[in-house]
């Protein structure tokens, strides 16, 4: 099924569709609405600046990305995030059967991300948003950012090479940073347990989908050129988990069922 954006989602709203349907999508004026500031687009430059990803294991050299890590301490009601230092990048082949069971070591998070007020804000309001459905323990979650860019100066870039999966967390947010001369990029989510579906594209800047791990699978068509021209889709990348960061041999990863 064919999906619209939904445009006026607020805090309340986007935890009841959590809840009801394992998704929300947000343009990028309820995202801004809902994190509390504007001053997500003061990040773009630093996609412009992803070293490649060495890690494809399909060959593929249309990837790169960063990586980094905090911990988002909600309890007293004030949010406080927390630096996590580098630390490699984890999935069981549970969840990712072309990367997973490897410990991957990617380039930390540009200075100019980490340190802009905006920052904080997403990770704390978006935690805020996920511990309203489900809360996690000792009210913390722990986060992992990944930015990546896909571009087709191979002929074709593949987002999510893997196909259709689950992270192994507990909430996922897809927000889109940038589509330049591409087709293709569409999102799918899925029930994770049945038959039931919606696609649709992001194309503004700056909005998002909000995902229940636990509940629906999702992944994104393989992108391709418009023109001659070099083309690349830009996504920021936000999984929260509960417990601890997923680790080789954690068993945690696995969910049941």
């Amino acid at each position: 099924m064919q999906l619209d954006l939904d445009h006026d989602l607020d805090d309340a709203a986007a935890r009841a569709r959590l809840a009801t349907q394992g998704f929300a999508t947000l343009t990028a004026p309820a995202l801004a609405a809902l994190i509390g500031t504007a001053a997500l687009p003061d990040l773009a430059p630093c996609w412009d600046d992803l070293p490649a990803d060495g890690y494809l294991r399909d060959g593929g050299r249309y990837r790169s990305r960063r990586h980094g890590c905090a911990i988002v301490h909600l309890a007293g009601g004030v949010g406080r995030v927390e630096p996590v230092p580098p630390r490699a990048h984890y999935q069981s082949t549970t969840y990712n059967a072309l990367h997973g069971g490897i410990e991957r070591w990617f380039a930390p998070l540009a200075d100019p991300m980490v340190h802009h007020p905006a920052w904080r804000e997403l990770l704390v309001h978006l935690a805020r948003t996920f511990a309203g459905v489900r809360r996690p323990v000792e009210d913390r979650f722990y986060v992992e950012a990944h930015p990546f860019r896909i571009d087709t100066e191979g002929g074709v870039g593949r987002p999510t090479p893997e196909g259709a999966h689950r992270d192994g967390v507990d909430f996922v947010a897809v927000i889109l940073v940038a589509r330049e001369a591409i087709r293709g990029g569409e999102t799918r989510v899925f029930d994770a347990d049945g038959p039931g579906g919606v696609r649709f594209t992001l194309r503004q800047p700056w909005s998002a989908i909000l995902i229940d791990d636990t509940r629906v699978i999702h992944e994104s068509t393989p992108i391709v050129p418009t023109d001659a021209r070099r083309g690349h889709r830009d996504t920021l990348v936000l999984t929260f988990r509960s417990g601890g960061f997923q680790e080789p041999g954690d068993q945690a990863t696995e969910f049941d069922g």
